[in-house]
């Protein structure tokens, strides 16, 4: 998939604003954004269920949508699973998948796909006999069924309970994997994106800010806005003095010529990159300044995220595993247990994502 410069308004609302998107043949690929932000238009346009103002699409390096050319869905060479899996009532789950495809080799490819998609036996069962996680398993196998060059999936866990949403996302990254599918996932939940995604795309007010692997996206995210949006951040404000920004638990180098002497700065510090020691276990004082409080503890099963409040009423989070917990009240420092840190000017700050 290439989108090239590609925009829609609806009347004055700027839904998609001078897209550009590659997404690489055998790639999966996630879009991830707030509600609101244009991702749901982005794959419409994709799909061709809408018609761009501005710029190109192409699709199997094939053009599908540009100033004097807008082809509709069906001849795209596409497969789409929506959020509910949209089978129809009255065929049953071999009726479903075969839906479109020739009768020449129908039987053989219904029986590839149920296989894939790990339905064996269930092929004479109805939609409402099925379960969700089912359902969408159908859903999937329906949209390769025609060999697409390209797999659309817009937020199609969403209806799902937690533990079957996690289970079937690695279930449909493993099947996309060996149908050796181009796969491009719509959401707002950053969890899933990161888990099952080659690159994902984050997408604010209609624009990408970043398109980046996981681990990059998560450990460099390139502006505030990403930063405070894929995962947890503690985002400490900090004066730069001689090529390091100063912060409350330490000074982090600020890179060559990112900041001038004295620029207000703020450093990307995620809860795990930070440690804490109780006050009191400490051989000498520390400064006033770099004394906390822990006023509460958040619960996430594996670990513990306390917070920590300064003297100023700042507040950052600490992750702990469950096993090493410290009790609310209690006087702490933090130092980083990170190097190489992200570091954004206050200018760059963005507004509050709701």
């Amino acid at each position: 998939l290439r989108a090239l410069g590609i925009s829609k308004r609806f009347g004055e609302v700027v839904a998609v604003d001078a897209v550009d998107l590659d997404v690489r043949r055998g790639e999966f690929l996630a879009v991830l954004g707030p509600s609101g932000c244009g991702k749901t238009t982005l794959l419409r346009l994709i799909a061709g269920f809408e018609r761009p103002d501005a710029g190109g699409i192409e699709i199997d390096e094939r053009v599908v949508a540009g100033p004097r050319l807008h082809l509709p869905p069906e001849a795209r060479r596409i497969g789409m699973v929506f959020q509910e899996s949209a089978l129809f009532p009255h065929l049953d789950v071999a009726g479903n998948i075969a839906f479109g495809l020739s009768r020449r080799h129908r039987e053989t490819r219904v029986a590839e796909l149920v296989a894939l998609v790990g339905l064996p036996g269930l092929q004479r069962r109805m939609p409402h006999e099925l379960s969700g996680g089912q359902q969408q398993r159908v859903a999937l196998a329906r949209a390769l069924a025609p060999d697409p060059a390209l797999i659309l999936l817009d937020e199609p866990f969403n209806a799902l309970d937690a533990t079957l949403r996690t289970q079937l996302r690695a279930d449909v990254r493993d099947i996309l994997r060996q149908a050796g599918a181009t796969a491009l996932l719509v959401t707002h939940d950053q969890g899933e994106a990161l888990e099952i995604s080659d690159r994902v795309a984050v997408m604010r007010a209609g624009r990408i800010e970043q398109v980046s692997t996981p681990d990059e996206l998560y450990l460099r995210p390139v502006n505030r806005f990403v930063a405070g949006f894929v995962g947890e951040a503690n985002l400490l404000p900090g004066e730069v003095r001689h090529g390091e920004v100063q912060t409350l638990v330490g000074r982090f180098r600020a890179g060559p010529g990112l900041l001038a002497e004295g620029a207000r700065a703020e450093v990307l510090l995620r809860p795990e990159q930070l440690h804490m020691l109780e006050v009191d276990r400490l051989a000498s004082a520390p400064p006033p300044a770099n004394v906390l409080q822990v006023v509460r503890r958040v619960f996430h099963g594996s670990e513990v995220h306390h917070v920590l409040r300064s003297p100023t009423g700042f507040e950052l989070e600490v992750a702990t595993p469950s096993s090493s917990t410290v009790a609310v009240g209690t006087t702490v420092i933090a130092h980083a247990r990170a190097g190489e840190v992200p570091v954004y000017p206050i200018e760059d700050a963005a507004p509050t994502v709701d």
